[in-house]
């Protein structure tokens, strides 16, 4: 018997020990493609596309100029890439904060627009949008501690030493990994408030549009953009927690078709880069993005590239 897409999905991730949350709309009709797409997730660093979001329909406000210069020194490094790693003290504009807390997913960076722009307002946001499960605890650094207090380390030196010899059951127990205890949603969440940028109903068109052109310079192309060829447009958000693989945004083929996509992958093991569930990302991207090409190719638009 032919397997549902959702089945083939689901599979993918069985194969490589792995669960799924997945959700798949296509921009314009709303047709979409879900799987376990209600349940509570952990949004790690997808997070940061509702932050920057809020940063920039302040800027297009005039409420905030994003042209202010922003001072990072050692104590505002949160370790990872972009600012975070800067062995120096780095000035830059609140854009340029932005654009890295984006493209490399810059915690020292994202945790100085929260300060800027207010954790409230990040939550006022979402409701305002209706992202009726998204639920906000804090930004990079309050995520960062947490994980710190759990692990009995008082600071990331102290976290990084003793990390290696935690029992996995410890690490598990984490707040930062449990939806109840940090800042989560749904897959159904993330394409919603991806499907409102897109459309230019999260804010000014200004705002949005920026926030498109932000998540088309994603440095990570390994997990959604994988699973799709040469002139396809993936603009996208990655995150990564222990045991956790994730990516969402929005896939625009040359016809003009664009479809949402929110993955959120939960592993066995604990390492940090495992390929195989990452490429079962892109792979479940482009199932359940051909499935909603397909519905759609009678109808107003062919099926473009394979």
């Amino acid at each position: 018997m032919r397997k549902t897409t959702e089945e083939r999905i689901a599979r993918l991730f069985t194969d490589v020990e792995a669960t799924v949350r997945l959700h798949a709309v296509d921009v314009c009709s709303g047709r979409e493609i879900s799987v376990a797409a209600d349940e509570q997730v952990v949004l790690a660093s997808v997070f940061k596309i509702l932050l920057v979001l809020e940063f920039a329909r302040q800027a297009a406000a005039g409420q905030i100029d994003p042209r202010e210069r922003v001072l990072l020194s050692a104590a505002d490094r949160l370790g990872g890439w972009g600012t975070a790693g800067c062995a120096d003290d780095v000035e830059m504009s609140l854009r340029d904060l932005a654009y890295f807390t984006m493209s490399v997913s810059d915690n020292s960076a994202a945790d100085a627009l929260m300060r800027r722009i207010g954790v409230d307002t990040v939550r006022l946001l979402a409701a305002e949008l209706g992202l009726d499960r998204t639920r906000v605890v804090g930004g990079p650094r309050e995520l960062l501690r947490s994980m710190f207090e759990d692990a009995g380390a008082r600071d990331e030196a102290e976290f990084a030493a003793s990390y290696p010899g935690l029992d996995p059951q410890r690490i598990r127990g984490f707040r930062a990994l449990d939806p109840e205890r940090t800042t989560s949603g749904t897959a159904r969440d993330v394409t919603l408030l991806l499907r409102l940028i897109w459309q230019d109903r999260a804010g000014p068109a200004a705002a949005c549009a920026w926030v498109r052109d932000l998540m088309a310079r994603q440095a990570f192309r390994h997990r959604l953009a994988s699973g799709f060829p040469d002139g396809v447009l993936v603009s996208a958000k990655t995150g990564t927690l222990p045991g956790r693989h994730i990516e969402a945004g929005v896939v625009r083929y040359p016809d003009g078709g664009e479809y949402a996509v929110a993955v959120f992958a939960e592993t066995a093991g604990l390492a940090p880069g495992q390929a195989a569930v990452d490429s079962a990302i892109g792979r479940a991207a482009r199932i359940a993005v051909d499935d909603l090409r397909s519905a759609a190719s009678g109808a107003d638009r062919p099926l473009g590239p394979a």
